[in-house]
């Protein structure tokens, strides 16, 4: 089993929309690093942190899974969505996505700067300068160190 960190604006989704509908199709990455680690190592039953990023307080609010491993996100195909790449073909789509499903809230949020105050995290990807990906690797150790301040 691994563990990863997905950020989403609580604006555009949710941990409250994920707890809804249950299960989300993870689409509109358009990172070449993170659709990696999507394609090549996320395996349905793998953790997820969920992030809420670019709010008042950015930080860890829920926990899901990943329910599956990588396909074909349409959205590249679809000249109305704002995920459009023209440049991508069906015989070999640049672009893909997991489906993610709800676990649960935490009891608190677990903010950005509580964690960057951490040494115990070690070099966490999400507190390394300059670090915007969308989809990041999470240590066992960091998940359990994460998961212990709730």
């Amino acid at each position: 089993m691994a563990y990863w960190l997905m950020k989403s604006e609580p604006e555009e989704f949710s941990i409250d929309m994920l707890k809804q509908r249950k299960r989300e199709p993870w689409n509109g990455v358009r990172n070449y690093q993170a659709r990696n680690f999507m394609r090549d190592g996320m395996r349905k039953g793998d953790g997820v942190l969920f992030y809420h990023s670019n709010c008042a307080e950015p930080g860890v609010v829920g926990i899901a899974e990943i329910l599956c491993a990588a396909y074909t996100d349409p959205t590249q195909f679809d000249p109305k969505s704002d995920y459009f790449d023209a440049g991508s073909k069906y015989d070999e789509p640049r672009w893909l996505m997991v489906d993610v499903g709800y676990k649960r809230k935490l009891k608190r949020t677990i903010s950005l700067n509580e964690l960057k105050e951490r040494p115990e995290l070690g070099d966490f990807a999400l507190t390394r300068r300059g670090n915007r990906l969308s989809v990041l690797p999470v240590t066992a150790e960091q998940w359990q160190f994460i998961l212990a301040l709730e």
